[in-house]
């Protein structure tokens, strides 16, 4: 992976995580539309035609991962990602920060939970599985951190604003979850060892490799952004960020 600077934007490069996986988010109306068209907005949309595109912000510090899009029906953290890469940049940050915004862009066009007919969610343990490049992507790199945002819809898993966590074995992920949940009221679900509820989540897997992680979610119908959602993101997001001082 060859990481290359944005010439329109100073401290700003990217690279792929994989070139399999674009799509035209454009597509999808109700993602679109949310969207604010700035340079940068634009250059995420047009390089995710092309794959997974992963930017980097910030040089030193602690290495972080922010992924958004791991069920491309999970609007509101995809638009949040975008709204705050805008916030961000340019700013001169303390610690490295990895941004991928749209994890499947394919599945994203489509409104999908799964890419390919696969739950990314249930296959970062499989091996060349868009979400095991990631993971991948993130050993490679020395991603310290992850938080990985999504949406939940009422009658489904958990079915309310939350926080999960594991407490081993990166006992660290616990105490990024309580930080969270205290900042911004999200409910913390915690595991005493990560991937025993069910295997191949984003977060357990980067829990079990060494890496803490967590999984940040928004109360919003699928497909869909409702009222105050991607506020909420944001809010998860940004409290992510300050456990780090960023």
């Amino acid at each position: 992976m060859e990481f290359k600077k944005v010439s329109q934007f100073e401290n700003l490069e990217m690279a792929y995580v994989c070139d399999f996986s674009g799509g035209y988010i454009s597509r999808n109306k109700n993602l679109f539309s949310q969207i604010e068209l700035t340079d940068l907005s634009k250059l995420i949309l047009e390089k995710s035609v092309f794959g997974t595109p992963i930017f980097k912000m910030g040089d030193g510090g602690n290495k972080l991962l922010m992924i958004s899009g791991i069920h491309g029906n999970e609007l509101p953290p995809q638009i949040a990602s975008v709204k705050l890469f805008n916030e961000l940049i340019g700013r001169d940050l303390s610690h490295t920060i990895y941004f991928i915004p749209f994890a499947a862009p394919k599945s994203s066009m489509n409104s999908e939970r799964t890419f390919n007919s696969l739950d990314l969610n249930r296959s970062a343990h499989v091996n060349n599985s868009l979400s095991n490049l990631i993971l991948q992507t993130a050993l490679k790199l020395g991603v310290n951190f992850v938080g990985d945002f999504h949406s939940t819809a009422y009658n489904s898993n958990p079915g309310f604003e939350s926080v999960f966590s594991s407490k081993a074995p990166s006992p660290e992920s616990y105490l990024i979850a309580n930080y969270i949940s205290k900042d911004v009221g999200s409910e913390m679900i915690a595991f005493d060892f990560a991937g025993t509820s069910y295997k191949g989540a984003v977060e357990d897997v980067c829990n079990l490799k060494g890496i803490p992680a967590v999984t940040c979610e928004v109360l919003c119908p699928f497909s869909s952004v409702s009222e105050g959602s991607v506020k909420t993101s944001i809010g998860q997001m940004k409290s992510f960020l300050d456990y780090f001082g960023v």
